[in-house]
């Protein structure tokens, strides 16, 4: 069975959660900070035309001018990329600092997530997932947004749905968004959860986080495959204390080669602390 049949059978009822339908609050604009967020899966930056090629992925990361950047299937020192550090690669191009974990680590081969950012960063936790095929990983960093501590974890779900669904458990747990105060943090999920809305891993995630999509009042945009967009399995994901000002799929030109994904970008504020208002 090949990826896509497996995404499409992991389904349930459409999902309707408190969260994306509740009242919207704001604050006024001197107590939030505007950051854009990019979410991409590279392919080991290998295009729709089969050509290896990071500095294009760089392109096409700059086209959105984003200012923090979840990357998946990001190669370091593979041999069928050349041996090159890509996270590091990237990050250059963009005049950024990268973290980076191997959900994949064969001797001195690396294939996993990263994290980009000119921002200050530090790096919380990288550890693996339950995993029955690809071994697969997450990956966790602070950044300081003005007064406010952001936490994002960038993720790159399996392709089984059990296998998801024990992913995504493990997400919320203790040692991930369960350990984190959640009356105080500010959270941000992304990645490619290889998971559609109605994926039971997308809505046990979803009752804990809103969909950034679903926040905009626009249809919900799929991101794969890139030449003929049909599933949308990236997502961005938020906590409280983020507002979305928009969240749209980036489909240029060059993004529809460089990737077998397009990047997915959305405009957060970040509200620091103080009274909220109904919109």
């Amino acid at each position: 069975m090949n990826s896509l049949a497996r995404i499409f059978l992991d389904i349930g009822p459409p999902l309707r959660t408190h969260r994306n339908e509740k009242q919207v609050l704001r604050v006024p604009k001197a107590m939030r900070q505007r950051i854009r967020f990019l979410t991409y899966n590279v392919h080991s930056c290998f295009g729709t035309d089969r050509r290896l090629d990071p500095a294009r992925i760089a392109a096409v990361i700059a086209e959105c001018q984003p200012d923090v950047i979840a990357l998946q299937e990001v190669d370091v020192g593979r041999a069928r990329t050349g041996g090159i550090d890509q996270a590091h690669m990237i990050a250059t191009h963009l005049n950024m600092e990268a973290e980076f974990h191997p959900a994949l680590h064969l001797e001195d081969e690396k294939y996993g997530d990263a994290v980009l950012t000119a921002l200050p960063m530090r790096l919380i936790k990288a550890a693996p997932l339950p995993s029955s095929g690809e071994p697969r990983g997450a990956l966790w960093v602070e950044i300081d947004v003005a007064a406010v501590k952001l936490q994002v974890i960038v993720t790159h779900l399996g392709l089984r749905g059990a296998e998801r669904l024990r992913q995504a458990t493990a997400l919320l747990g203790p040692g991930w968004l369960g350990g984190m105060a959640q009356g105080d943090a500010h959270v941000v999920l992304a990645g490619d959860l290889n998971a559609t809305g109605r994926s039971t891993a997308y809505r046990l995630l979803a009752r804990q986080l809103s969909d950034a999509q679903l926040l905009t009042g626009a249809k919900p945009r799929p991101t794969f495959p890139s030449r003929l967009p049909l599933l949308r399995i990236d997502h961005v994901l938020i906590g409280k204390g983020i507002e979305v000002a928009s969240c749209r799929v980036h489909g240029s030109t060059l993004a529809r080669s460089a990737s077998d994904h397009l990047p997915l970008l959305a405009e957060l504020d970040v509200v620091m602390r103080g009274k909220q208002e109904p919109s």
